[in-house]
C-alpha cells in the first residue's frame, strides 16, 4: 500500500520572526549595498543620502489567508526626503500589497492636514485592482501595522489594514488564494513619497514579523 496517497497536505502554522537572526529571510534588495542587520534582536535597515538605495528582505515561504503583523520603529524620517519603510506582500508587480510609510509629498500632506510630527502611510493594491489608501501616524513612535487576507464570497482576497489595532482601510481584491505572497521588510528611497532626493540616512527598525493562519 502506497502510504504518500494518503497524506494529507501540510497546512501552515503560525509563525512569528523576532529576529534574532535571518533564518527563514533572504536578501531581496534591488539596488545598493546590503543595507540591514540584526542589532540588539531587531533588524535594522537604511539607505544612504543622495542615493536610490531599495533595501529589502523577503521570507523564504510564501503564505495565502491570514493575519500579518509588523511591529516597526519609524523614526523622524528626513523632512520632504523620498524615503520609504515598506511592509509588504508580494507575489508579482500586479499582486502586490502595501504599507509604504514616509514623509509624503507635501501636496499629500496638505490634502491630509499632517502635522509637522507626522508621517504619511500609503496602504496600496498595485494592481487588481490597483487602490491606494492614505493615513497619518505620529513619527519617533513604535507603530504596528497589520494587513487580514480573508476571502470573500467569491472565493477573491479581502484585505483589512490596521494599524496599532485599528481598521484604517478595506479593498476587494480580483484575485485569491492561487496568488501566494512573501513576506518583504524594506527601506527604499522611491520617487513616489517625498519631494526630493534623500538628504539624510534614513532607517527603520523591525521588532518583529508573523503571520497568524486564518
Amino acid at each position: 500500500m502506497d502510504k504518500s496517497k494518503n497524506k494529507q497536505p501540510k497546512k501552515a502554522s503560525d509563525i512569528r520572526w523576532d529576529f534574532k537572526n535571518l533564518e527563514g529571510w533572504k536578501d531581496a534588495t534591488q539596488s545598493g549595498a546590503i543595507n540591514y542587520s540584526i542589532e540588539n534582536e531587531q533588524l535594522k535597515i537604511f539607505t544612504n543620502a543622495n542615493s536610490w538605495d531599495r533595501s529589502k528582505i523577503k521570507t523564504l515561504t510564501t503564505y495565502t489567508t491570514g493575519t500579518y503583523t509588523w511591529r516597526i520603529f519609524v523614526p523622524e524620517m528626513g523632512v520632504g526626503d523620498m524615503a520609504t519603510i515598506g511592509a509588504f506582500l508580494y507575489n508579482s508587480n500586479s499582486h502586490e500589497l502595501d504599507f509604504e510609510i514616509g514623509y509624503g509629498k507635501q501636496t499629500i500632506r496638505k490634502a491630509l492636514n499632517a502635522a509637522p510630527d507626522e508621517l504619511v502611510v500609503h496602504m496600496s493594491s498595485q494592481d487588481n485592482p490597483s487602490q491606494s489608501h492614505k493615513a497619518k501616524i505620529k513619527r519617533g513612535q513604535w507603530h504596528t501595522f497589520s494587513m487580514e487576507l480573508s476571502l470573500n464570497t467569491h472565493k477573491n482576497y479581502q484585505v483589512n489594514w490596521k494599524i496599532n489595532d485599528e481598521l484604517a482601510a478595506t479593498s476587494q481584491l480580483e484575485y485569491g488564494n492561487k496568488k501566494k505572497f512573501a513576506i518583504l521588510c524594506s527601506l527604499e528611497n522611491l520617487t513616489f513619497i517625498g519631494d526630493h532626493i534623500p538628504s539624510t540616512r534614513n532607517y527603520a527598525l523591525f521588532d518583529y514579523v508573523s503571520y497568524q493562519v486564518k
